[in-house]
């Protein structure tokens, strides 16, 4: 009986160790090849790997929410060819052996393009715990993460737009722009925007966008520009790039600022960029061109930002649209979509 027994409290045991030990398999994306020109399906490889059982002090992360941005395009020029795509992502730690992060808890994730992952806690960010139920996780990647902390820091840190000053922003209806042109709207400045379609546009008319323009099918882009603020602008927030800033620049205010957070019109360029605009402009226009990315901001400053942004949004001073794509499958076919302008604010993935 004795004998037994122990066989059965020990198959017990066993039994609980084995699920507890249970493999997953996370399925990631990699870069096959290296992005000539527009990236294509044929550059991507989707890859299943076995994760090992978590060791002390470490999560295992699925991912809910998956963002992809313009500036993945060029970081992938970083990554060697079968490395994972990367990125963040909300995700939720489904198994724990750190007490700090029980299961359950829902954490900003700088995992990349998988749907598991393993972390010893370091790079994670829990989502508040006052987290509105009114608003969706996945805003976190957007208008209160990464895409509005550029928007807000850009705008008034580099440009220092302030109340009666004429902003123009392009990409307008973009993860960026859009939040950069209602933060805008509400410092009390007059906000022109350009988008790539007629549905944007009146996108950004609901926003409350003092102007808003069709790039694509304007006559003149100089004349568009002069009519929507004769006086010029006094801050010009850049996502774009390339020829619309050559245009743009010449009209500035004297002492104009200019926040240069990308130039998406290049990224799939294989040709020789255009020249930049003429020296004599930016010397007697006496303009300060400033490049950035929104990690120089942590800390205090970033908590504080984070928590405005999330005021606004819950005030309805600050709206916000996702660009919805359903399956971990279509991570790809979601970030070349975003490149090309399909979406109307931000690209989110949901797993």
């Amino acid at each position: 009986m004795l004998c037994g027994a122990i066989s059965t409290s020990f198959s017990r045991e066993w039994n609980l160790q084995a699920r507890s030990f249970k493999m997953v398999h996370a399925k990631s994306w990699t870069l096959k090849k290296h992005f000539e020109g527009s990236p294509t399906s044929s550059n991507f490889e989707l890859k299943t790997v076995e994760l090992p059982p978590l060791k002390n002090g470490e999560v295992l992360l699925e991912a809910l929410f998956l963002t992809v941005d313009p500036y993945m395009r060029l970081a992938a020029n970083k990554l060697k060819e079968g490395d994972m795509m990367m990125g963040e992502q909300v995700a939720r730690v489904v198994e724990s052996k750190n007490s700090a992060l029980p299961a359950g808890t829902v954490v900003l994730a700088p995992s990349g393009w998988t749907t598991h992952s393993i972390s010893d806690g370091k790079q994670l960010e829990k989502v508040p715990a006052d987290w509105p139920d009114t608003l969706p996780l996945s805003l976190t990647l957007g208008t209160i993460g990464m895409p509005g902390l550029t928007a807000y820091f850009g705008l008034l840190d580099i440009c220092g737009a302030k109340s009666g000053q004429t902003v123009l922003v392009n990409a307008a209806a973009g993860a960026v722009g859009s939040v950069v042109g209602q933060i805008a709207k509400i410092k009390g400045c007059k906000v022109v925007g350009a988008a790539g379609s007629d549905d944007k546009v009146a996108y950004l008319k609901k926003l409350g966008f003092d102007v808003a323009f069709n790039y694509k099918t304007v006559k003149s882009l100089e004349e568009t520009l002069k009519k929507a603020s004769p006086d010029g602008y006094d801050c010009y927030f850049d996502n774009v790039g390339g020829e619309f800033s050559n245009i743009v620049i010449p009209q500035m205010k004297k002492f104009g600022r200019i926040a240069i957070c990308g130039a998406i019109s290049t990224y799939n360029s294989t040709r020789p960029l255009p020249p930049g605009p003429p020296p004599e402009v930016i010397i007697y226009q006496q303009l300060r061109m400033e490049g950035f990315i929104v990690s120089r901001w942590q800390g205090d400053v970033r908590h504080k930002a984070l928590k405005e942004l999330q005021k606004w949004v819950s005030e309805g001073k600050i709206q916000y649209q996702e660009y919805v794509t359903e399956g971990f499958e279509n991570m790809p076919a979601a970030f070349m979509g975003m490149l090309k302008g399909d979406n109307l604010g931000k690209t989110i993935v949901k797993v």
